[in-house]
């Protein structure tokens, strides 16, 4: 049974660490809780101490009639040490070597994995001085657990919200967990994703809804089994993967063609997730275009298929693509597994486009066919991968 320490920190969401307490405690986890004195205006200590059925510390010159020297002997307790809520004020602190209370001096003593979860104003969440503590700390082998886009205290929808708690625990439950065999070690990897953008003018462009989830994922799964990963993304509003050996953010279909084709030779393994356009207009307008009392006839041509371009300059390489299809799914996928010479297909239904989660087929130029039911497509992502490992020659 693993030990989690659970930091509380003086911000709003110090009353979702009540649920992420509950969570561990339900899946078997030993939990002990630090506040600071901010905390306990928020969400009392026997709250969090009727949760994790141990006493919370919440004073450093609190008498302790143990033996043992209480920040040090917590600090060793612990397999994982979360701070959840993670305000500006805490990041700040740790950032620059001030322990002036107990959660701060526990995690100064701390050697073992220690989770930031931020929740914050999304001005402090944009400030720069943030930014600049969190890669220092970053450096030094501190985690962080991105906000999330909602509803925040201040009264706006933006990022600063504290992660949903059980995707908190399940982040931190992965680290807990046998690690990852890094069975894609010194292999390129270059994975495409999200939508491309085809402008019309300064203002408007055509495009899809692809959300970029999908590829993301990928990219992710990949980066834990130790390949080198390119992700060349059109426009999302995702958060870039962390230990990319690259990251090229693109708009139009053309730019993402010129990027691919630029790596691809020097690749072992090619994904083609992104919702390419495949036309665009032929004439841009510098000028926004007025509107007028008749009819607007805008003619489109062709963006280069990168994916086929793929598929004529593979060599040795594993090519997968994926068919995102309305109708006749399956038949359309295997037309496009020959013509676009990939050694499987993925083929999904358009309407799971930004939809957290996917059910996809896997057709192999084998004629092996796998079906996925719906799952988060963190999970397909690893589906996908297990597939493409028995192709991999190690």
């Amino acid at each position: 049974m693993k030990n989690i320490l659970i930091g509380v920190t003086g911000g709003i969401a110090a009353y979702k660490s009540a649920n992420i307490i509950s969570i561990l405690r339900k899946k078997g986890y030993n939990v002990k809780v630090i506040m600071t004195e901010s905390a306990t205006k928020i969400i009392t200590p026997q709250t969090l101490e009727t949760l994790s059925r141990n006493r919370v510390v919440t004073d450093m010159w609190e008498r302790n009639h143990q033996i043992e020297v209480e920040h040090i002997s917590l600090a060793e307790w612990a397999d994982a040490f979360l701070i959840a809520p993670a305000t500006y004020n805490i990041v700040g602190k740790v950032a620059n070597g001030i322990a002036d209370d107990m959660l701060s001096t526990v995690i100064s003593a701390c050697k073992k994995p220690t989770y930031f979860a931020l929740a914050m104003n999304v001005n402090m969440y944009e400030n720069p001085i943030l930014k600049e503590n969190i890669q220092k700390l970053e450096k030094l082998g501190y985690k962080f657990i991105e906000s999330d886009e909602g509803f925040l205290a201040c009264n706006v929808n933006a990022k600063g919200r504290l992660k949903n708690e059980n995707e908190i625990v399940e982040i931190i439950e992965k680290d807990l967990t046998t690690p990852i065999p890094k069975l894609l070690k010194g292999k390129k990897v270059i994975i495409t994703a999200g939508r491309t953008e085809e402008p019309l003018d300064p203002i408007r462009y055509f495009s899809n809804r692809s959300s970029g989830q999908m590829g993301y994922s990928l990219a992710k799964v990949a980066v834990d089994l130790g390949a080198d990963v390119t992700l060349v993304s059109g426009p999302t509003n995702l958060e870039i993967p962390h230990g990319l050996k690259e990251f090229i953010r693109i708009r139009s279909a053309i730019d993402m063609f010129d990027a691919v084709m630029e790596r691809f030779d020097s690749q072992d393994i090619g994904i083609a997730c992104a919702a390419v356009a495949d036309y665009r207009p032929k004439n841009y307008s510098t000028e926004k275009i007025k509107k007028s009392d008749g009819e607007l006839t805008i003619v489109l041509e062709r963006n280069p298929d990168i994916l086929f371009n793929m598929g004529e300059k593979k060599k040795n390489q594993i090519l997968v693509g994926f068919a995102a299809e309305t109708e006749n799914i399956i038949e359309n996928a295997k037309k496009k597994l020959i013509k676009k010479n990939l050694d499987f297909i993925v083929a999904n239904n358009a309407e799971n486009m930004q939809k957290s989660t996917n059910s996809i087929q896997i057709i192999k130029k084998s004629g092996e066919n796998i079906i996925y039911k719906e799952q988060p497509k963190s999970e397909i992502a690893k589906h996908i991968f297990n597939e493409i490992l028995k192709e991999v020659k190690m």
